[in-house]
């Protein structure tokens, strides 16, 4: 048994930036992290030998470990309030602003690159801008830090041993099994080793905070209902990763290297957007713990390839009588995975206008080679629910009216690509909730969508807990 002041579940941006905010205001709290993968420089995905995902356990190392799943993505860094989740609508948008300014600025101290993409060219954005228009789509022009896949790593190895440098206890390979809370205050957490259950202990904390990101949207869900910790049913979004030749991608990407377009297209008016765009980038796969192979995107500072990837996504929101949508994305990511025999589907655009399933014999012969080389020519529609492949269609034409040819025949779609967002956790702007002693930060409060604005809440968390005396 040990007692801790601090006791933060999960090392993503979230979970980490409160501990270095903690520090940079001379707090002499005694913190320790748990987080249920490796250390940052121990984390590595064997498909870079074996070309084809292992399906590693007891966890996938792309979405456990050391500074969390997106930034083994991609790793970019989104400096407007306007994006990244619902934060701005709890704590302003202000100092939304203000945060990402002071959290980008401790970015820039461990070594992010200072080149911000998508500033300047005010022209070329409005021609942009009035394209998007004339489609019905909104046009979201936010500066982009990237940082890449591997530069992100090398900057968060230089946090993660500043924190170790600086006293912070950091538990790798452990997991939190449960919380300890008593009379409506949360007094601590058991925590045993990853995939083993074995070594259990439990660490006693004045303050407990949950940043265990997307990857335990599920996970915290279950112990909302235990413990009783009020919520609301959350965002789930579902959509497919887009594969074009750069070329297509070449004007936008030059001018605001991630284009976010935001739409509502008929007949049902769902908000379909686009995200996480990677120029010259390589489509990914990762895998949660219950086996769901789930596709991503990512690009790095030095290797290119001829291909743009992004994703195009649509958010369902559910209320009475179901309020189960990670487990409704699930299904569907679940019955992707069936056809495509464990592994991801891809299907050209032109095919799913056709009604016909895409053969592995035709991809070899299209001028959009996919980057994802283990993906299976299929039919993705026999999966994807009516609704949001009618969405996704209706979407894609739209965009390109802004970005003529990116309805090509060719063009790839793969699938699923999901985001579990956790069921929303009800909290005050200082972030406390209904249980007393305990926080819930990051992606898997259901607040925040991104590294910066999981950066920007674990900011505000160390400030307000190194106020505390």
């Amino acid at each position: 048994m040990a007692k801790r002041d601090v006791l933060i579940i999960g090392a993503g941006p979230a979970g980490i930036f409160t501990a270095l905010e903690l520090l940079k205001k001379g707090s002499k709290k005694t913190i320790t992290i748990v987080e249920k993968g490796k250390s940052v420089e121990k984390r590595s995905c064997p498909k870079a030998k074996t070309k084809k995902c292992v399906n590693c356990k007891p966890y996938c190392n792309i979405t456990t470990g050391f500074s969390g799943a997106g930034a083994f993505s991609d790793g970019k860094l989104s400096l407007s309030y306007e994006v990244g989740g619902d934060l701005p609508a709890l704590i302003g948008e202000d100092l939304a602003q203000e945060t990402i300014h002071y959290a980008d600025q401790i970015y820039l101290e461990f070594g992010a690159d200072t080149h911000v993409e998508g500033v300047g060219n005010e022209k070329e954005v409005k021609d942009i801008r009035k394209r998007a228009i004339q489609a019905g789509l909104k046009l979201v022009d936010c500066p982009i830090r990237h940082l890449g896949t591997e530069k992100a790593q090398e900057i968060y190895f230089r946090i993660e041993q500043y924190l170790l440098e600086h006293g912070v206890e950091i538990l790798f390979d452990s997991h939190c099994s449960d919380l300890i809370v008593e009379d409506e205050v949360c007094k601590g957490a058991v925590i045993e080793d990853s995939g083993k259950g074995t070594n259990q202990q439990v660490i006693y904390a004045d303050h407990v905070i949950v940043a265990t990101g997307r990857k335990g949207a599920d996970w915290l869900e279950k112990l909302c209902e235990q413990h009783d910790i009020a919520h609301q049913p959350g965002t789930v979004d579902i959509g497919v990763r887009v594969e074009v030749r750069n070329e297509i991608m070449e004007d936008v990407n030059k001018v605001l290297y991630e284009s976010k377009l935001i739409g509502y297209p008929l007949p049902f008016k769902n908000k379909v957007r686009t995200f996480c765009q990677n120029p010259g980038g390589f489509v990914s796969q990762e895998n949660y713990d219950n086996d769901l192979a789930v596709v991503n995107g990512h690009s790095y500072k030095d290797l290119k390839s001829n291909n743009t990837n992004l994703a195009i996504l649509c958010s369902h929101n559910f209320t009475y009588p179901f309020n189960q949508p990670i487990a409704y994305a699930q299904k569907v990511g679940e019955l992707t995975n069936m056809l495509g025999d464990g592994k991801i589907m891809v299907q050209r655009y032109g095919d799913i206008l056709s009604g016909k399933r895409t053969w592995q014999k035709e991809l070899s012969q299209s001028n959009v080679r996919p980057t994802l080389p283990d993906a299976v020519a299929g039919d993705i529609t026999a999966a994807m629910p009516y609704r949001a492949m009618t969405n996704i269609i209706n979407f894609i034409q739209a965009v390109d009216h802004v970005v003529p040819g990116f309805a090509a025949n060719e063009t790839l779609l793969y699938s699923p690509e999901l985001k579990f967002y956790s069921n929303r956790i009800k909290m005050t702007e200082d972030f406390v909730t209904n249980v007393k002693g305990l926080y819930c930060l990051g992606d898997s409060s259901g607040w925040t969508r991104g590294l910066m604005m999981a950066s920007v809440m674990g900011v505000l968390m160390g400030r307000k807990l190194a106020e505390e005396k």
